[in-house]
């Protein structure tokens, strides 16, 4: 299948995706400053519209994997910088505990173990899926791949080579790997929050948008200095 108008879809919805990223981190930051004066509910709300936000982008992300999985392992939407940060076609889910330490510094004792709990639990399923992945890239060194590696999985017209059966149940286990993967980062992102109240999910969310956009703002930089 090919997958150059699918990138550049991908892409068309990437730009408007960070649009809304950049006004949606200007509400996180006026509730982060305001939030005292701002309602439960309100603030709930604002965190429920957040992650619906990025559900959305691993629903477009998802439809780009299905089309070609090779892309979402070396997306070409993002700068070189940022594909530095990747794990799996995403950032690692267990950046979020990292953050949550930077922005969150009044958790609990309760919220505390609960928190301790989640990330021992989100490792270890990283660390299954790192140990998928090794033995998906293993069958890279058998003969039937080498071929196919040659032409970056991909025929002289830039067709996936979907007739091959066996490059076809290696390209099905990495879009499962890639599914998991994100399956695990929405997830994790959703039980800080149910942990975290909702004053302290924007202080985390907000800290979270801030990363990706300042990451994405270096790589741009990085660029265009480059191309000077």
């Amino acid at each position: 299948m090919r997958s150059g108008s699918g990138t550049a879809s991908f892409e068309a919805f990437l730009e408007g995706w960070l649009v809304r990223q950049e006004h949606y981190l200007d509400e996180l930051l006026s509730a982060r400053q305001h939030c005292h004066e701002i309602r439960d509910e309100d603030l709930k709300d604002l965190v429920c519209r957040i992650l619906a936000h990025y559900q959305e982008y691993y629903e477009e992300k998802s439809m780009v994997a299905q089309r070609d999985v090779f892309l979402v392992f070396s997306p070409t939407w993002f700068t070189s910088f940022e594909r530095t940060f990747l794990w799996i076609a995403g950032f690692k889910p267990g950046l979020a505990f990292h953050l949550i330490s930077n922005s969150v510094d009044d958790l609990s004792e309760n919220q505390h173990q609960r928190m301790n709990r989640l990330k021992e639990e989100t490792k270890v399923e990283e660390q299954a899926l790192n140990h998928e992945l090794a033995k998906i890239q293993e069958r890279v060194a058998a003969p039937p791949f080498l071929e196919i590696l040659r032409s970056g999985g991909r025929s002289i017209d830039g067709e996936i080579k979907e007739e091959d059966n066996v490059f076809a149940a290696w390209r099905s286990a990495l879009e499962s790997v890639v599914t998991n993967a994100d399956a695990l980062r929405t997830n994790t992102a959703v039980k800080v929050v149910e942990i975290l109240s909702p004053a302290q999910s924007v202080r985390f969310l907000a800290a979270v948008s801030e990363l990706q956009l300042r990451i994405r703002s270096w790589g741009l930089q990085r660029e265009a200095e480059a191309q000077e």
